[in-house]
């Protein structure tokens, strides 16, 4: 892992850009890539804003505002929250008003989430959706916002699939009836949990009509279920596709089963835009998940090596980005020493080296660790 710009350099402060990353002009986290949002390769994950990840100590500390801005001067210009983030909603809209004269409104996307606000609480309903969306307007100090999404549609909408966890490849194939995906069937609305995911997306529709909001979309675990909701909302009126889909934990070295579906999401279901989100897979891969992790107890237990962290990130960044479908990856930060370790790593990863064989190697190695173990590319119960 990279060390702190302090430890490099005692004479340089660790809130500033490392020199020589920012990158070379064609690898640089700040260059957007190709589609409707221009975004940049790495975007900010404004979930470790909250509990789930931090402290109330910490984040009434500067430690939030100075990582934010280091990730801004790096290039990092796009910020993903949700109102389900405890705080992460207020704490961000601070920080960017702090931060409105070097970075004015228009010099980065926010994207944001609604209808979830508990573990257990789901309020689909066209008028909280609405409600939401102008309550974060307010807690983010914005005007508009770049993308919202539906949260965690596995949840409200009707359950198709076979079993909860395991591998699901299966679903574009052999077993794509059991998860609702047989040709014919895209349009099809299998009970009020598909009715509601209908209404509270044109409920979005309506915000986006009115210059709220700039693009529309939905997030969830399990790829099966995003893919047959995209189909869904492309299949009923008004036939408009959804405009973006964040997928997480399926671009991760233990399991990178999103290569398998992104391009029937963009070919299929005519998604503009593919984000896939937590490369760490929400602190499994980092040696000390947190103790709510939905994985397995194998996993969640597991003694990672050393580096193992490193070589998870470096693992989705080489599965990202431009020479990728274009698909941005979304990292959470707590601190400007992980923000100055993730583009360090971005940068060995584009530029490659003389690392990259033994990089290569790490990942084979681990991926071989978890078939042996019954758990490669396999998905566990939504969280």
């Amino acid at each position: 892992m990279a060390q702190s710009a302090t430890v490099d350099n005692p004479h340089l402060s660790e809130d500033h850009p490392i020199p020589g990353i920012p990158l070379a002009a064609n690898t640089n986290v700040q260059d957007v890539l190709v589609g409707p949002l221009e975004l940049p390769a790495i975007v900010y994950g404004a979930g470790t804003f909250s509990n789930q990840y931090n402290s109330d100590e910490h984040l009434s500390s500067d430690i939030p505002l100075r990582t934010v801005r280091l990730a801004l001067r790096y290039g990092m210009r796009a910020i993903d929250t949700s109102v389900y983030y405890g705080s992460s909603e207020i704490v961000l809209g601070n920080i960017l008003e702090a931060l409105r004269d070097e970075f004015p409104r228009s010099s980065y996307k926010l994207m944001t989430k609604c209808g979830r606000y508990g573990p257990a609480n789901f309020d689909y309903s066209p008028q909280t959706v609405r409600e939401s969306v102008k309550r974060s307007l307010q807690r983010l100090k914005t005007d508009y916002l770049d993308v919202v999404y539906l949260h965690d549609v596995e949840f409200v909408c009707d359950q198709v699939a076979p079993h909860p966890t395991g591998q699901v490849h299966g679903a574009l194939g052999e077993d794509a009836a059991a998860y609702g995906l047989v040709p014919g069937d895209e349009g099809t609305v299998r009970g009020q949990g598909d009715q509601k995911i209908l209404d509270a997306f044109n409920e979005l529709r309506k915000l986006k009509e009115e210059g709220l909001i700039k693009k529309i979309g939905i997030t969830g675990y399990p790829l099966p279920t995003l893919l047959r909701l995209a189909l869904l909302i492309l299949h009923n009126p008004p036939y408009k596709p959804v405009d973006i889909i964040l997928s997480y934990s399926h671009l991760c070295l233990q399991n990178s089963t999103f290569e398998q579906f992104a391009p029937r999401l963009k070919e299929q279901a005519n998604v503009e835009t593919l984000l896939a989100a937590s490369p760490l897979s929400m602190g499994l891969l980092t040696g000390n998940p947190p103790k709510w992790h939905p994985a397995p107890p194998a996993l969640v237990e597991a003694d990672w090596p050393g580096k193992f962290t490193d070589l998870a990130l470096g693992y989705a960044i080489g599965r990202t980005g431009d020479e990728h479908g274009n698909t941005p990856l979304v990292a959470g930060f707590s601190t400007p020493q992980e923000v100055h370790e993730c583009v360090k790593v971005w940068r060995e990863i584009k530029e490659g080296g003389g690392s990259a064989d033994e990089r290569r190697a790490g990942e084979e190695k681990a991926r071989a660790i978890f078939k042996e173990a019954g758990y490669l590319d396999w998905s566990w119960s939504s969280p």
